[in-house]
């Protein structure tokens, strides 16, 4: 199992993957099917980590909508045929 700590790092190299594309810009994304799938890849992981987080940990941290995160991660998961580029 990992710890927090594993998972918080998991989560910062998710977002470091996404910046690396996201800074080519929205027109980039909306073009590009690499860049799409890269990104949404490292969104699902990052979701992915947040929803292995203790309760502990998210308890002491109220103010990330840690449920929004997870729930962005569900919707990247379950709904891939339906995921709304403008929403991602």
């Amino acid at each position: 199992m990992r710890s927090d700590r594993e998972r918080l790092l998991d989560m910062l190299e998710a977002i470091e993957a996404v910046n690396k594309y996201a800074a080519k810009g929205r027109m980039a994304f909306d073009t590009n099917e690499l860049i799409q799938t890269w990104i949404i890849h490292h969104l699902m992981l990052f979701g992915e980590s947040a929803a292995g987080l203790s309760d502990a940990f998210c308890d002491k941290h109220p103010d990330v909508p840690w449920s929004k995160i997870v729930g962005m991660r569900n919707i990247l998961i379950h709904a891939y045929f339906n995921i709304d580029s403008e929403i991602v």
